[in-house]
């Protein structure tokens, strides 16, 4: 599902205001769920969840946060719920690149697995058990900031720095999952993910909120590869524009871009067409982002190129010290 673009309007416009009563609705039930006393895990729990719906860099933030994790002698796994065609499993299953797919248990999944152990579970309890069975010395949930269920240690909420919280209602009439008044006491800190006036304001809001504000972007990986090169580009992330804006600064000449929503199982059909867009453009790559590149077996697209992407946070040390309030006396 895509975001719908009145969501990120600085004012709430007429479509906003005529779903606003079930806005209000949707924000009394979701901030008194969010008060509830969760279970404290075996393992220090580090959140990495978002205000509002759509993608603002959590599966990046974990990634970093995890490495970073592993080079303070930590011993990190994630934990997801299953998303993107993948399967929500009620029992705990540790993800295995090697065997599973997309499909199987989804997109993120397979790219946090990548780089430490990875369980899904819709049970957090049971998958933060899971994991810390396995030797989990930190858990770190990939999105779950509003479900109450597990206590968390430390919880960062990732904010796109060019849209901020939108129009500042809750779904339907805008995209925030709670009212703030009830998310800012669940959060330690927010990352203000690239630059933007709305990222900024959320910032203010942060401090006012006697919550820390950190500053981060999204570095492409060897995008050096790109410079000068007639580029197809496609996406199915939250918000795929970000992904373009990405290539055109690597030097790339994007003769051709196409948006899907996120999570998008490609079929065969569909890539097939984007190969003819490809050739008709004359593009002599045809590129994706990391995540899209998990839901398409190699062989459906021969020669598809992927831009990998890296947290990058202007303060280290600062996250740094947030993540030593991990370690339990």
């Amino acid at each position: 599902m895509r975001a719908p673009a009145f969501w990120q309007r600085g004012k709430p416009g007429a479509q906003a205001r005529l779903l606003q009563p079930l806005s209000i609705l949707y924000g009394a039930i979701a901030a008194r769920r969010v008060t509830r006393k969760g279970v404290r895990a075996t393992a220090p729990i580090l959140c990495i969840g978002n205000f509002t719906a759509g993608g603002a860099g959590k599966t990046p933030a974990a990634i970093a946060c995890a490495k970073m994790l592993r080079a303070m002698g930590e011993a990190p796994a994630f934990l997801s719920r299953g998303f993107g065609g993948g399967l929500s499993s009620p029992e705990p299953l540790q993800v295995d690149p090697s065997l599973h797919e997309a499909a199987d248990v989804g997109d993120e999944p397979l790219l946090l697995a990548r780089c430490a152990p990875a369980f899904i579970c819709t049970d957090r309890v049971a998958g933060a058990e899971a994991a810390a069975k396995a030797g989990a010395g930190v858990v770190v949930m990939d999105d779950g900031l509003q479900n109450p269920s597990l206590r968390k240690d430390v919880s960062l909420a990732i904010v796109d720095g060019a849209t901020g919280l939108g129009n500042g209602l809750c779904i339907p009439a805008g995209p925030l999952r709670a009212p703030m008044r009830a998310q800012w006491p669940l959060v330690d800190a927010v990352v203000i993910v690239g630059a933007g006036a709305a990222g900024e304001n959320v910032a203010r809001e942060a401090r006012r909120a006697g919550r820390e504000a950190l500053f981060a972007r999204l570095a492409p990986v060897d995008g050096e590869r790109l410079r000068g090169r007639r580029v197809f580009a496609f996406a199915g992330i939250g918000r795929p524009e970000k992904f373009f804006d990405t290539l055109r600064a690597c030097g790339a000449e994007l003769v051709g871009a196409r948006s899907f929503d996120d999570h998008q199982m490609f079929e065969t059909g569909d890539l097939r067409r984007l190969a003819a867009e490809a050739k008709a453009a004359r593009a002599e790559i045809v590129v994706t982002t990391e995540k899209d590149a998990a839901r398409i077996a190699p062989a459906d697209m021969p020669g598809l190129d992927v831009l990998k992407v890296e947290m990058v946070f202007d303060d280290e040390a600062a996250l740094r010290a947030l993540l030593r309030r991990l370690r339990r006396e």
